[in-house]
Parts: structure tokens; C-alpha cells; sequence
């Protein structure tokens, strides 16, 4: 109880000491606003956009692909004592199925760290209407498994998603391209007289003008017929909850399925680069409105310290402890701190909603729970440490000294 009511007197003191010199007070109070402001407005607005690009990047794509073993030229060893040489050129890749692909199929559906999981067969072939012509690619998929990967469904302009039974769905960009609409009918033609007629049962656009351009879905069995592929599968794809884990993720399933495996974070290394750029940028504006506003406080409480000088030197003569004068100086510290950080969330929380509200409608800034807490604690422990020099300092006059300033 006893140190309760100690620390209650420091505290009134402390406040005392601030209130004296009240414009003064409400100057740093503002900077730290400031401050805190700008920290949490910077970090929402990073935050949103890299969470913008990275659903914008990965809305049309999986997290993991699994394809088969590349192919690669087989040369019978040399006689024992002989030397052989070689000239190679690297062997061309052909369509192929994943091989057991059903097996891997229920193999990787009971991975944990996978949260869905799709056979697809692609491969290239040419739409065409009339004289008009364009080079595609048929993606044969189950759509109750893709659609779990990528939201076309979610994407439709026109029609719907419905694929089988000579339905197909393409993107805007060909329907343009061939002047295609629901209902017409569409030619693909994937070689070798492999040919077919499909009817559009919906348009989709993702965003992206290449895949809006050249996809074209059926359902898994046509496709297959379309390749040349009976029974097989080109590719399958997966996708995980945890974005960042996917290489981690990806190397331990190459090793479990021995297929070649790729993630989203090795086909997409400048995206990654770019992300790491703006997290570098925002913490190294926190680091520097952090020291701003440290110095802010300590230059505050310097100053305090020499016009203090006497009711230091009274209070110690009235048997003031030197950590008791330490402890005063430390507080005025934590409450400019958490005073102006309080006020500068507040602030920063309105700019985002503003933002969201009547800014242009690029995307939304949402708020992590934890953002404006730890700019509040930041600022707080911030101002205590900016506190400890100047407080050192009082807590080391001495009595007789120092009530001798008027």
C-alpha cells in the first residue's frame, strides 16, 4: 500500500510538472501525435497494398504446382577405359500426364498444410470463329476441386461457370478477340484432327489480359480427349493457408511426391522483391518517427530539468529519494508518450477509414487489431526511455545546490 501511495504522489507530481508548462506540454504531445499518426496510416496502407497485390497476383493461380519430371536425353555409359564425349542439346518437352496421379491425388488431400487440392490437364490448341483465330490454351479441370483454387465463378461477367457436356467458359479478352457472346459456338482445334465444337456458357475476367486472352475451360474429360491424354493429368495444384510457408511447403512435398514441384513465391520473385522492398521502407519510417520522437521528449524533459531546478532541490531537502526524483521525470516521460500516441492512433484510424470512405477506391486499408495498440506501446516505452537521461540528471542534484536557483 505503501509504495502504491508513493507512486500515486509521483504521478501527481509528474503531472504537476507537465500542467506548469502547459503550451509546452501540448507541443510534444502534438510531434508524438504526429508521429504516431503517421506510423499507423503508413503501416495500414503498406499493410492493404501488399495484401492487394499479393490477392490480385494469387486470385488466378495456385499457391503450388505439381507437374511431372522434366525429360532429359539418356546416353548409354562409355566402355570401362574409354573417354566419351558428348555433344548434347537439351531434349524438348512434351505434354505428359503426371504419372499415378490419382494415388498422389488422395496422397496429398491428407497433407495438413494443404488446403485444397485440383488435377488439371492444359495444353495448347486453337479457338476460332469464322476467319477470325486465336492461339489458347484448354484448361480440362473437376470444377468442384478448381474452384477452390481459383474463384472464377467468382470472376463471371456474363453466363455462368459451367463446364461438360460441350459447355465451355472463356475469358473476356478472347470473347473480344473472336467476337464471341453467350450461347455462340466456338471451333477448338488441339492438332492431329483432334477438333471439337463447344458452346459458351460464360465469360469471366480476371484482370489479367493474358489469361482473359487465352484460357479456355472444360471440363477434365474433354480436355483430356482435346491432348491426347486419356485418363491423365498435366498438373495438379494446391493451395495452403500460411502464403509465406510455401517454399518450405513445397520442398517437403517434392521430396514426399518426387514430382517437380513449384510455389508462387519462385514464379513470382520480383512481386516477393518488391513486398520486402515497401516492409523495409515502412519499418525504416517507424525507426525514424520513433527517434524523432524520442528526441522530441528528452529535449522536453532537458529543458524541464534546469527550470525544475529548485522544487528538485525542495524536494529533496524534504527527503525526496533520489529514485523517487527519477521515477517523476520517467513518468512525465510514459505520459507524453502515451498521451500523444493516444491521440495520434486516434488520428491514424481516421485517416484509413477516410481513406476507405472517400479516397479513390484502389482498394480497402483494413486495420490489424494489434496495429494501434503496439504504436500506443511503442510511444509509451519510447517516451520513458527518452526520459532517462534528463531524469538521471535531477535525480543527481544535490539539495544544497539546487535550491539555490531562483
Amino acid at each position: 500500500m505503501r509504495v502504491f501511495d508513493a507512486l500515486l504522489v509521483e504521478f501527481r507530481i509528474a503531472l504537476r510538472f507537465l500542467s506548469e508548462n502547459l503550451s509546452q506540454s501540448l507541443l510534444i504531445i502534438s510531434g508524438i501525435g504526429v508521429g504516431a499518426a503517421v506510423i499507423v496510416f503508413i503501416t495500414a496502407l503498406i499493410t492493404g497494398l501488399q495484401a492487394n497485390i499479393i490477392e490480385q497476383t494469387l486470385g488466378s493461380q495456385s499457391h503450388i504446382r505439381f507437374t511431372a519430371p522434366d525429360e532429359f536425353n539418356r546416353v548409354a555409359p562409355a566402355p570401362a577405359g574409354t573417354v566419351q564425349l558428348i555433344t548434347e542439346t537439351k531434349r524438348a518437352q512434351s505434354l505428359q500426364s503426371i504419372l499415378n496421379w490419382q494415388e498422389l491425388l488422395a496422397a496429398l488431400d491428407s497433407q495438413p498444410d494443404l488446403l485444397a487440392v485440383s488435377p488439371l490437364i492444359s495444353g495448347p490448341a486453337i479457338a476460332s470463329r469464322g476467319v477470325a483465330r486465336n492461339s489458347v490454351v484448354l484448361m480440362g479441370m473437376e470444377p468442384e476441386r478448381y474452384l477452390q483454387i481459383v474463384g472464377i465463378d467468382e470472376s463471371m461477367i456474363a453466363g455462368s461457370f459451367r463446364v461438360g457436356g460441350g459447355n465451355t467458359v472463356i475469358g473476356s479478352e478472347l470473347a473480344r478477340d473472336l467476337g464471341l457472346a453467350l450461347g455462340d459456338k466456338l471451333l477448338v482445334n488441339a492438332g492431329d484432327e483432334r477438333a471439337t465444337t463447344l458452346q459458351i456458357a460464360g465469360i469471366f475476367s480476371l484482370g489479367v489480359r493474358e489469361l482473359d486472352e487465352r484460357f479456355v475451360y472444360l471440363d477434365l474429360q474433354e480436355a483430356q480427349a482435346l491432348l491426347d491424354l486419356p485418363g491423365g493429368v498435366t498438373v495438379i495444384d494446391a493451395t495452403i493457408a500460411d502464403l509465406f510457408e510455401a517454399n518450405d511447403i513445397a520442398a517437403r512435398l517434392r521430396a514426399l511426391t518426387s514430382l517437380k514441384t513449384e510455389s508462387w513465391m519462385e514464379t513470382n520473385g520480383d512481386l516477393l522483391n518488391a513486398l520486402s522492398s515497401q516492409s523495409m521502407s515502412t519499418q525504416m519510417i517507424v525507426v525514424f518517427v520513433g527517434m524523432s520522437v524520442a528526441f522530441g521528449i528528452a529535449s522536453v524533459l532537458a529543458v524541464s530539468v534546469v527550470q525544475r531546478t529548485r522544487e528538485i532541490g525542495i524536494l529533496r531537502a524534504m527527503g525526496s529519494r533520489r529514485q523517487q526524483i527519477l521515477r517523476v521525470f520517467l513518468l512525465q516521460g510514459g505520459v507524453l508518450g502515451l498521451l500523444g500516441s493516444l491521440a495520434g492512433a486516434a488520428v491514424g484510424y481516421g485517416l484509413v477509414q477516410s481513406f476507405n470512405v472517400f479516397g479513390p477506391k484502389l482498394f480497402f486499408i483494413p486495420i490489424d487489431p494489434w496495429l494501434m495498440p503496439s504504436a500506443i506501446a511503442l510511444a509509451t516505452v519510447t517516451g520513458v526511455l527518452a526520459a532517462a537521461a534528463p531524469a538521471r540528471r535531477a535525480a543527481r542534484y544535490d539539495p544544497a545546490v539546487a535550491i539555490r536557483y531562483v
